[in-house]
């Protein structure tokens, strides 16, 4: 079942997307701001988000730009803003459609399955990500030779295997997998990428893909 994360602060919208979402079988969860649907995305992986720009503590751009940092979750824009200029923006930062308030629910269910179907292809590509000797499956969450992962580790390894070549900061990492309270615990990162290593490199002394950068971050190198 295809989870939806929908995100806007006003109770009628939230209400009547969760009605006709659930009734065509989607799995749906709501937040009425952007800290919340930041902390929701990374606890709950949604399959798609529909965001509102105009929420009461972050802009939706800056919770598009937070998602961004760390997923590629489909990201349909829902907003009162009518502007080219706000179009652009939310595009620029990595939606993947943009809808105006006031809207006809069956054009945004259209959208809603355009952008499933186009994420479901992107999808199938990280469906089998080499890293080294092993053949990672990030939809299945498997690992060829029987490698096993601790929940935490999928997560690390994921945001990595997500964006190939890109530095992630420690900082991004530490917020989107313990959260931001643990900023100052750099030692998580070197524990778990330790034991990533151990089971995915071929000589964990000496990496190759799962690559430190000191004082920045972390990187995979495919």
């Amino acid at each position: 079942m295809t989870r939806v994360l929908i995100v806007d602060d006003e109770p009628q919208i939230l209400r009547a997307l969760r009605i006709n979402l659930v009734a065509r079988h989607y799995e749906v969860a709501v937040a009425a701001d952007g800290s919340s649907a930041l902390k929701q995305a990374a606890d709950w992986s949604p399959d798609l988000v529909i965001l509102d720009l105009g929420l009461p503590d972050l802009d939706g751009v800056d919770v598009i730009h937070g998602l961004r940092g760390w997923s590629q979750v489909p990201i349909i824009v829902l907003s009162g803003r009518v502007s080219n200029y706000d179009k652009i923006d939310a595009l620029d930062a990595g939606a993947d459609d943009y809808v105006t308030k006031p809207f006809g629910i069956e054009e945004l269910l259209a959208r809603v399955r355009a952008v499933s179907r186009r994420a479901a292809v992107r999808e199938a590509e990280l469906a089998r990500v080499q890293v080294g000797e092993h053949v990672v499956d990030l939809t299945s969450k498997t690992i060829s030779g029987g490698v096993r992962l601790t929940p935490t580790e999928w997560h690390l390894l994921e945001i990595l295997l997500r964006n190939p070549g890109k530095l992630i900061s420690q900082r991004q990492l530490l917020v989107e997998v313990w959260g931001d309270k643990h900023l100052k615990e750099t030692h998580y990162l070197r524990q778990y990428l330790a034991q990533l290593r151990k089971k995915l490199e071929r000589d964990p002394g000496r990496p190759v893909h799962l690559i430190t950068e000191p004082g920045m971050g972390y990187r995979f190198n495919p």
